[in-house]
């Protein structure tokens, strides 16, 4: 198994594209890859859909997957509000690579079965395989998209991320093999001799202690350990130091442990919005569905805890060295988050290896696992560490 990443900020694409190529093929070292991952800025709009012909020129063996995305990360580098295109290449000997197209048929909703998920993707789920998935959130479910999977294939990772730069349906590019497409979702299922580690830094810290929620219907909580959750954010910020209180006004967000009855503050934990509260019944309202006896903790966001977190989480990486990785984070990260460029891919850099070839994009949500599922995220970076098994 071999990686190779290249990055070029040539506003010419073809210059671009010729740059990129030129140097996968100097890392490989004349190894022809089979599954090229691209990542284009808007700048390179008028070229979306060349691009899967000068690959396929390039390298013609490898299958193209990828999407548009605001900003690109290759070479180990972030690229925001310019002109940016992104090759990671992978020579993947033992591994079976199955394209993935989905668009808007009725048997690929929410309500289709898991036999249906199978048969649709075409891979048996005694092959194990791991995914790649890039979606476009205006025309397509990728919670539905997630679900699905997950119950077909319960075992196997699956990283991405929803394409960005545009502001409306049509605007995004979406490549599988030859083919562009402005709707749906495309992918890879990769099986045999491959297996993807997942790093999902969600960038927040905890105030106030974990609390179960002892009442609870649909996505509201009702009682927090007996008490009205309101009353309990009461006294939770009476508690806090003067920027935690500046913080909690907007920042303030709630993780839900994803291990039954676990009464601590973990990383295995997935973080939502406040969608709201009543302060008649002193509820509070929340971006997901909850249950009785989760554990809910209440946390903080900001680009100190987002660094701390991202940080922790590497640290706790130790998994066998990855040959290669891809990175998807939060069109609300980056620069400006940081104040700078090349912070979260620093921090990878530094902690889990400066040779292990980076690519990715910054995308309008981010795929990845939290415990045995996995969902689709914001403000997160997501890792793919990809490996021989």
């Amino acid at each position: 198994m071999k990686w190779a990443s290249a990055l070029s900020e040539a506003q010419d694409s073809s210059a671009a594209i010729g740059a990129t190529t030129a140097e996968l093929a100097r890392q490989l070292g004349g190894v022809e890859p089979d599954l090229v991952v691209a990542f284009a800025s808007p700048h390179h709009t008028d070229a979306y859909d060349a691009l899967p012909a000068a690959i396929a020129a390039a390298f013609p063996r490898a299958l193209l997957v990828g999407c548009s995305g605001a900003g690109v990360i290759g070479a180990g580098h972030e690229v925001e509000e310019r002109p940016a295109l992104s090759l990671t290449a992978a020579s993947l000997p033992g591994v079976t690579l199955r394209p993935l197209v989905f668009g808007d048929a009725p048997d690929e909703g929410p309500e289709a079965s898991a036999d249906a998920w199978r048969a649709r993707v075409g891979v048996d789920a005694a092959d194990d395989p791991q995914f790649l998935l890039f979606v476009d959130g205006f025309t397509f479910d990728a919670n539905a998209l997630l679900a699905g999977l997950d119950a077909a294939y319960p075992s196997g990772r699956k990283v991405g991320g929803l394409a960005s730069g545009g502001s409306g349906p049509g605007q995004h590019a979406l490549w599988s093999g030859a083919s562009v497409q402005r709707v749906g979702a495309v992918g890879v299922a990769m099986a045999g001799d491959i297996a993807v580690d997942t790093i999902v830094a969600q960038g927040c810290r905890p105030i106030g202690d974990p609390m179960p929620i002892t009442r609870a219907d649909g996505s509201v909580v009702r009682e927090l350990g007996g008490k009205e959750p309101v009353a309990v954010m009461r006294a939770m910020y009476e508690a806090l130091d003067k920027r935690d209180k500046e913080l909690f006004k907007h920042s303030l967000f709630v993780g839900l442990e994803m291990e039954s009855g676990k009464i601590e503050f973990g990383g295995d934990f997935l973080v939502r919005n406040i969608v709201g509260v009543d302060p008649n019944t002193g509820a509070l309202a929340v971006a997901a569905k909850v249950r009785p006896w989760q554990v809910l903790q209440f946390l903080l966001r900001d680009a100190k805890t987002a660094e701390h977190d991202l940080s922790a989480q590497l640290e706790r990486f130790r998994g066998p060295p990855p040959a290669g990785a891809l990175m998807f984070s939060c069109t609300g990260r980056g620069q400006g988050l940081f104040g700078r460029a090349d912070h979260d891919t620093d921090l990878f850099r530094a902690r889990v290896g400066a040779g292990v070839p980076l690519g990715g994009f910054f995308g309008n949500g981010e795929i990845g696992p939290v415990g045995a599922q996995t969902f689709l995220h914001g403000y997160t970076s997501a890792f793919g560490l990809f490996r021989h098994k």
